[in-house]
């Protein structure tokens, strides 16, 4: 897709990503610095509601989008496999050699506790449900609608940057709650890297599922870190 030059579809691209963009990182900042606690979890979710529903609404009553399965158009489940099997690799790597199977269980196993995951069963559904069903939503918010919209205002290049920079942000916020700001700094690298990753998938294939697959295999090797380091 080129750059639109209709300034009509610019100013609806930028009204778009003005009312997403900053809304999940507005939530977990209230969550989980301003007003944890019940107040803070009810504006937690009430912004995941809002980047499921938002999106659509946009797609379908303002742009008069047809709804789609996202098949995607140039094969990729292939290559959504392997860059999701490096980058899995490349997270055990980097736990390994940043220490952190070593590091203070303090903040992060409260955090743990507060979540409800401080036991191997709970931790393992809520895994299963983070790694299967987040990332789903995650690749239908960023990739397919942010990714989408910064590309009517920029080229290829700059909207996937900028579309991994929206990814990254709420991420940031949470790590730094219950990371040391080296592992933070590390972390919301390879998030970032990853956000850059998958809209590249999305803007070679058109489809969701390759960043999806890809987005799977990585939350994995992530869990199975956080595995390691709670009760290995």
């Amino acid at each position: 897709m080129t750059v639109a030059g209709d300034p009509t579809e610019r100013r609806r691209a930028l009204t778009a990503l003005a009312l997403l963009a900053p809304v999940p990182s507005l939530g977990t900042a209230a969550a989980m610095i301003f007003i944890p606690g019940p107040a803070g979890q009810t504006l937690f979710m009430a912004a995941k509601i809002w980047l499921l529903a938002f999106p659509a609404f946009w797609y379908l009553a303002i742009e008069r989008g047809k709804p789609s399965w996202s098949p995607p158009a140039r094969g990729g489940l292939g290559v959504g496999l392997l860059t999701g099997i490096a980058a899995g690799a490349a997270i055990g790597l980097a736990a390994w050699f940043f220490g952190v199977f070593d590091m203070d269980m303090g903040a992060l196993g409260g955090e743990v506790d507060e979540m409800g995951l401080a036991t191997p069963r709970a931790y393992l559904l809520g895994a299963m449900g983070w790694t299967f069903l987040n990332s789903l939503m995650e690749e239908y918010v960023y990739r397919w609608f942010v990714f989408s919209r910064c590309e009517r205002l920029m080229p290829r290049l700059p909207a996937i940057l900028a579309s991994a920079a929206v990814f990254t942000a709420h991420h940031v916020v949470a790590l730094s709650t219950y990371l040391p700001w080296n592992l933070t700094a590390l972390a919301s690298l390879g998030v970032f890297t990853g956000g850059v990753l998958w809209a590249w998938l999305y803007s070679r294939t058109r489809s969701i599922w390759p960043g999806w697959l890809s987005h799977v295999i990585a939350d994995v090797a992530i869990f199975a870190v956080g595995w390691e380091v709670l009760f290995g």
